[in-house]
């Protein structure tokens, strides 16, 4: 079947949540990776899709998109699937708590991971920054803990959403990085419902092929280990 989608990708970046999201929506697509050590995303190339120098980019028939949000909200009203659709009841919900996971938990987790791109390199500072950063993210999680708790059509569900994998991957990357960091503020079983929510989705035939692709290892949420890709670079 002719690739209907072009995913720029590295292993282990935010494009694995636009991949965990096209197998589970069975879409033909092709995958292009990014060398982030050579700084392909810096490239001219790279930068005609996405001016920002961002991973990912998804190409589409309505041309390329950037913004990990709004690539799973538009694939979600094209193929009218995971996720409430316009009309729906629990749209309004649904699109509160996405946001929330782009515009709060995604930017603090960015801050954390790379805080000399906000405040420089004084070690001082950046240490008093990411102790700051890690109690919004456990305020952060206890909030979506007692969101999920009622298991909603569009999270932590049966069938899962786009939102699903967009927080499952952001715990995933809490339990890793800094790689050189204390991670012991964060524990998944502290939040049960999420854990609930991780532990379902493992068993899922889309996190199959995504792990093998992006060599995440058997547990990739609820156990993570440093990605051992095939080719290209987490880093």
């Amino acid at each position: 079947m002719e690739p209907e989608y072009r995913l720029h990708y590295a292993p282990d970046n935010a494009s694995l949540i636009i991949r965990l999201v096209l197998e589970e929506l069975g879409r033909p697509y092709e995958c292009v990776l990014v060398d982030r050590r050579a700084e392909a995303q810096n490239s001219a190339a790279y930068r005609a899709l996405n001016p920002n120098g961002l991973i990912p980019v998804l190409e589409t028939p309505d041309g390329p998109l950037f913004e990990t949000a709004a690539i799973l909200l538009w694939l979600s009203e094209r193929h009218g699937a995971l996720a409430p659709q316009p009309g729906n009841a629990d749209r309004a919900a649904f699109l509160k708590w996405l946001v929330f996971a782009s515009n709060t938990l995604h930017a603090d987790l960015r801050m954390l991971f790379y805080p000399e791109k906000y405040i420089g390199d004084a070690a001082a500072d950046q240490a008093q920054l990411q102790k700051v950063l890690r109690q919004r993210l456990q305020l952060h999680l206890t909030h979506l803990d007692q969101a999920a708790a009622g298991r909603p059509s569009w999270l932590g569900a049966p069938q899962p959403s786009v939102l699903d994998y967009y927080l499952a991957c952001q715990m995933r990357w809490m339990a890793l990085y800094p790689a050189q960091a204390d991670k012991s503020w964060f524990a998944l079983s502290r939040y049960p419902s999420l854990q609930r929510l991780c532990a379902g989705l493992e068993s899922r035939p889309a996190v199959t092929a995504a792990r093998e692709a992006e060599g995440l290892g058997a547990t990739p949420f609820t156990s993570p280990a440093y990605a051992n890709p095939p080719e290209g670079s987490a880093t």
